[in-house]
């Protein structure tokens, strides 16, 4: 279902938007997960790691950037939504496709300058944390942890709680609004009526991705909580390691359940509608 949003998205010209571009990064950084990420945490379940230091270095490496790629694109589909919902007016004009691209871009760059710098000591030296031959460990101390524990977890979180309650109350206004003058309202008021309620549909369903991320990071980030360091091994729970990564399988599952023009995409591809001449100018919305 991954690759079938990124063949819709590029596939598809009426779904070529700011929002849509950031559910699509996010997608990428899903795909990652089940590509790269998932088949070495079942290697790391073994007893020893066959691969050597420097495949070990690089799976954290990846691991790190991919996640915290994902956080930000969080932080990013939040933002759309608040300027969206909260400032319809003036959206057009702040969130264009050429600036998200670039907003896109900037969270990938920083995720890898960023990781790289937490895990510098860690990729000089990928055995310094080994206890034993044959181990793959990465170890983030009190300092790093903390670190990464703010920028990774409690930043971001507090970012998108804000612009959510934020979202949340003006969309209960506007809900009011529109319920009180439903009676008076004319055909053009009426279009923007549906607008904003389809902006505010994205927004919940946005909304429900973003709780799910929520309860899928935090027990990952718990034992920062209470002062003890981050370890990422065999030895880590594999129960929070897998709920992690979880997340990314259920982000899918949620546009399918949410959005009628991603079921209606689907089904362009697999019934192999999506070959026949003019099909990304099909209308699923």
């Amino acid at each position: 279902m991954i690759i079938s949003q990124v063949m819709i998205f590029f596939l598809l010209r009426q779904l070529h938007n700011p929002t849509n571009l950031l559910i699509l990064s996010l997608a990428v950084s899903d795909f990652l997960v089940g590509l790269l990420l998932m088949p070495a945490e079942i290697l790391l379940t073994e007893a020893c790691w066959f691969f050597g230091d420097h495949m070990c270095a690089l799976n954290y490496v990846v691991d790190f950037i991919i996640t915290s790629s994902s956080v930000g694109n969080m932080v990013l589909i939040s933002i759309d939504r608040y300027l969206a919902i909260c400032d319809p007016l003036q959206y057009t004009n702040k969130v264009t496709l050429d600036r998200t691209k670039i907003c896109v871009c900037l969270c990938w760059i920083c995720s890898v300058l960023y990781n790289s710098l937490i895990l510098n000591n860690f990729l000089r030296q990928p055995h310094g944390q080994n206890s034993c031959y044959g181990e793959c460990v990465v170890i983030l101390n009190n300092i790093t942890g903390t670190v990464d524990f703010v920028f990774t977890f409690i930043s971001p979180i507090t970012v998108i709680i804000f612009l959510y309650a934020r979202v949340f109350v003006v969309a209960v206004s506007q809900a009011r609004t529109m319920r009180s003058h439903i009676a008076t309202v004319a055909l053009q008021r009426s279009v923007k009526v549906t607008a904003k309620k389809s902006e505010m549909k994205a927004a919940r369903t946005l909304g429900v991705v973003v709780v799910v991320f929520l309860i899928c990071i935090c027990p990952y980030y718990s034992p920062t909580l209470v002062g003890q360091d981050i370890e990422d091994s065999s030895s880590s729970s594999p129960f929070v390691v897998w709920l992690l990564y979880f997340n990314s399988c259920l982000n899918p599952v949620i546009y399918a359940l949410f959005y009628p023009w991603f079921r209606k995409s689907i089904k362009l591809i697999v019934t192999l509608q999506i070959l026949e001449p003019d099909s990304c100018n099909a209308g699923i919305m």
